[in-house]
């Protein structure tokens, strides 16, 4: 009897790990991505109009958001892709709030993520603002994963849509790695021909790829 009540105590003081990690709010923490937008519409020219940048995000220093709350200045500074001169910077803010990673982007109160993180979770993004409802789950968990040059031991994947008929195509995901936050995110909002996802009549795309991080 005596072991079993001893094992049951050491169990319930292991440590729960609600997955904080993956959404980083120290001082200083900085990811660059290079990004590309694609803009289609056949009735245009050109008809397909791609715009490259880089894009740096840096958590900063204590401030006061739209709702009062104390979360952490978030910037975001817009990188010329060739020469690295400064297009443009936003502030906005970052928070983690009864179990939730929020950004609050121009004004638009978002939630991110929503802890602990684990597989099939799901939540409404935009539960905290007038946008229109936007259902997105976890569809995986401390799953290892590359980038280009950089690997990742535990990346969480955020599915926004996945829709696809004869004449549209909405793919849309975020992937978070542990200790950095963001590294991946594709969004495609297209319309199409005949399910053939290449022959686009009209949509848009963006594309965030991590090339660097640190603090």
């Amino acid at each position: 009897m005596f072991t079993i009540i001893l094992f049951a105590s050491c169990k319930s003081k292991e440590k729960v790990d609600f997955g904080y990690d993956y959404f980083p709010m120290q001082e200083g923490h900085f990811v660059i991505y290079n990004v590309m937008e694609v803009f289609h519409d056949v009735n245009l020219s050109p008809q397909h109009d791609t715009l490259r940048y880089k894009l740096r995000t840096e958590i900063g220093e204590i401030i006061i958001d739209n709702s009062g709350r104390q979360a952490r200045k978030y910037i975001q500074s817009k990188y010329h892709p060739i020469n690295d001169s400064l297009l443009e910077k936003r502030v906005w803010t970052r928070i983690i709030d009864e179990g939730r990673g929020e950004v609050v982007e121009e004004n638009q109160r978002k939630i991110r993520l929503t802890f602990a993180v684990k597989k099939d979770r799901q939540w409404d993004v935009n539960a905290f603002n007038i946008l229109p409802q936007n259902i997105v789950h976890i569809e995986d968990v401390d799953k290892e994963r590359r980038f280009d040059n950089l690997e990742f031991e535990s990346t969480s994947k955020i599915s926004y849509e996945d829709f696809f008929s004869l004449v549209d195509y909405r793919m849309k995901y975020e992937v978070y790695a542990k200790g950095v936050g963001l590294v991946k995110r594709s969004f495609k909002d297209l319309s199409i021909q005949n399910f053939d996802t290449l022959d686009i009549v009209q949509g848009t795309e963006i594309h965030y790829d991590v090339i660097q991080f640190g603090n």
